[in-house]
């Protein structure tokens, strides 16, 4: 019958999910259920737009978590202060705007400088998004707004970009006096910075040699890799607990 009432073990095994993702699709509405004495049963009907495809079972945008709520921030800083020392690089963890989830590990002087104008830090978080969003599944490094070269290693959960991992803030060998000179001139014009302390700072940019660039992009993606076991790890936690809390929710 079209109208027959099936248990949650009986769309599990149609729609081929877990049991938790069942629970949380009665939770947020993406399925209706009615209660049987104790126990949720589900329209047969309610899943033909599923079974069609017309329906999706992904959550919408507006449901979905933020960085902050599956990346344990705390953990993430640790190791990243770490990484940061060991390789001599400034680094950070940002969501896929470039919005920092972290603080900035081993900055150097120059980028705090420019981190402190709001036009500077504008310019900054717009070089990450763009280093976030960049395609490539390694990491490639590239010029920031500011002359110094940066790469980013992916944070993926659930096959979708959840943050990057970003290491940067060194030349990969000794710039031009010249270029440098006018590059700083005209960033401390735009952010309305004091150029002689800017230019000062310049002097204590790390250059790391580009013999260190496979080496740095290889660790860096290591630090990525191990954010996104976090991210499982803790999103398995937290799926168990809300679980725990739907099934007693939807029992009241």
């Amino acid at each position: 019958m079209m109208d027959e009432l099936i248990t949650t073990k009986q769309v599990q095994d149609l729609l081929q999910v877990d049991r938790i993702t069942v629970y949380r699709m009665l939770k947020d509405g993406r399925l209706s259920g009615v209660k049987v004495g104790s126990q949720w049963r589900v329209r047969r009907t309610e899943l033909s737009d599923l079974l069609l495809g017309e329906r999706s079972l992904e959550v919408s945008p507006d449901q979905q978590l933020h960085p902050n709520e599956i990346l344990p921030v705390h953990c993430l800083q640790v190791i990243q202060d770490v990484f940061a020392e060991m390789s001599n690089v400034g680094s950070l963890t940002t969501d896929p705007d470039g919005q920092p989830l972290t603080e900035i590990s081993n900055s150097c002087e120059f980028c705090d400088l420019i981190l402190q104008s709001p036009s500077g830090r504008q310019a900054c978080i717009a070089s990450w998004k763009r280093l976030a969003q960049t395609p490539k599944s390694d990491p490639d490094f590239t010029q920031c707004h500011a002359g110094l070269q940066y790469a980013r290693g992916r944070i993926e959960f659930e096959d979708r970009l959840t943050g990057v991992q970003i290491a940067g803030q060194f030349y990969f060998s000794e710039p031009d006096k010249r270029e440098e000179r006018a590059r700083i001139q005209t960033l401390a014009e735009t952010h309305m910075l004091d150029p002689q302390r800017l230019h000062s700072a310049a002097q204590d940019i790390r250059i790391l040699g580009r013999e260190k660039q496979s080496q740095i992009s290889k660790w860096l993606q290591k630090v990525a890799n191990t954010f996104e076991i976090i991210a499982m790890e803790r999103a398995d936690l937290v799926g168990r607990l809300e679980n725990i809390a739907a099934i007693s929710s939807l029992g009241n």
